[in-house]
């Protein structure tokens, strides 16, 4: 997504400078060492300045700063007068495994609190070392006024998501909604058959579920995109075809000839971009009843929803997708409207002019 939005802005005749830190630069790193940069990086604060004096931005458009970039980086945009935005592709702010995902059930435990229930159970990385570091980076800057006073405009992906945020403390007025999008021409009319799976199969995203609705249903034909530590749940399954990690491009021929896309996930996505990818190639989604996917997916008229974590609910919902070939073209249709109004590169372009513009005169008004 911070790709396409960058090729985006280019792409209108804007200049964008990146600043990115690998995480591959942790190895070697001492608990210690790794947690004093997680706090503050001095690095970050020496290289952005520098940055920033030689570009001159209008605006820092922010979208990971953990753990390597830290937290300095909205000091030093302060210093140099440049205002903030940032998008919250997940819920790190809040919940340190940044999910609200605990033994596959949602959680909400450290929800507006201080995270030493994530720092007791080791919900990042199942380090309780590392669920300190990162706990005590939150409560560092939250008490500093870090999030409530340092970024001009939060970006949420959706209206869930909004609320979530606002819930766990950040200040509602500066918390807008831009949804994520894809660039895809109209799709090639190809003959549609089975359905599709495509993402990281792992436990949030509810491969569990899928896998014992296709149990049920053996003569049902499933095309799965992806790989992670849950694929051999999939492997070997009656109907089910494995294609291990495919390109984008693949992805997007993929999506145009599947009668409906499967989102299983039983944790809060944000905004599953697959999604955005589906509704652009005319394609239903048969998601899972939770978080933003309820207001992304819209029963009976761009898709089909099903009670999360409930695999014979979904094999209901896959079966009557099967038996009803012509309702589900026409919600693939309705989905491609929606993504022509709400989910295109055009139409974000102007939500992220219309968001900068504003936190602009925000800065103006202030000098």
């Amino acid at each position: 997504m911070v790709d396409s939005e960058i090729e985006l802005l280019r792409s209108h005749g804007h200049p964008v400078e990146t600043y990115f830190r690998s995480n591959d630069d942790v190895a070697g790193m001492s608990s210690l060492t790794l947690a004093r940069h997680t706090l503050w990086s001095s690095r970050t604060s020496h290289e952005l300045t520098e940055l920033i004096r030689r570009f001159q931005p209008d605006v820092i458009h922010v979208h990971n700063t953990f753990p390597l970039i830290s937290p300095s980086l909205y000091w030093v945009a302060e210093r140099a007068g440049v205002p903030v935005v940032q998008t919250l592709h997940n819920f790190r702010l809040m919940c340190l495994n940044a999910l609200f995902l605990r033994e596959g059930k949602v959680c909400e435990d450290c929800m507006g609190k201080v995270p030493w229930r994530g720092v007791a159970r080791a919900c990042y990385r199942e380090s309780r070392a590392a669920s300190a570091a990162l706990a005590g980076m939150l409560v560092l800057h939250r008490a500093l006024g870090t999030y409530q006073h340092k970024v001009a405009r939060y970006i949420a992906l959706n209206e869930f998501c909004r609320g979530k945020f606002i819930e766990g403390g950040l200040p509602a007025e500066r918390v807008v909604v831009k949804p994520n999008f894809v660039d895809f021409e109209v799709p090639l009319p190809l003959l549609r058959a089975g359905f599709l799976y495509v993402g990281r199969l792992s436990v949030e995203k509810g491969v569990a579920t899928l896998a014992e609705a296709m149990a049920l249903l053996p003569s049902l034909q499933l095309r799965v995109a992806g790989d992670g530590p849950e694929a051999d749940l999939l492997d070997g399954m009656s109907g089910v075809t494995r294609l291990g990690s495919v390109p984008g491009e693949a992805v997007s021929h993929e999506m145009s000839r599947t009668s409906a896309l499967v989102v299983p996930s039983i944790c809060y996505e944000n905004f599953p971009r697959t999604i955005a990818e589906a509704f652009a190639s005319g394609t239903p989604v048969i998601a899972s009843r939770i978080g933003a996917m309820a207001e992304l997916v819209q029963d009976g008229k761009t898709g089909l929803l099903f009670e999360p974590g409930n695999p014979r609910d979904l094999a209901d919902k896959l079966s009557w997708a099967q038996a009803h070939s012509d309702e589900m073209a026409k919600m693939g249709r309705n989905a491609r409207v929606q993504y022509e109004a709400e989910f295109s590169a055009n139409v974000n372009y102007q939500l992220l002019m219309d968001i900068y513009a504003g936190v602009l005169a925000e800065q103006q008004a202030k000098k």
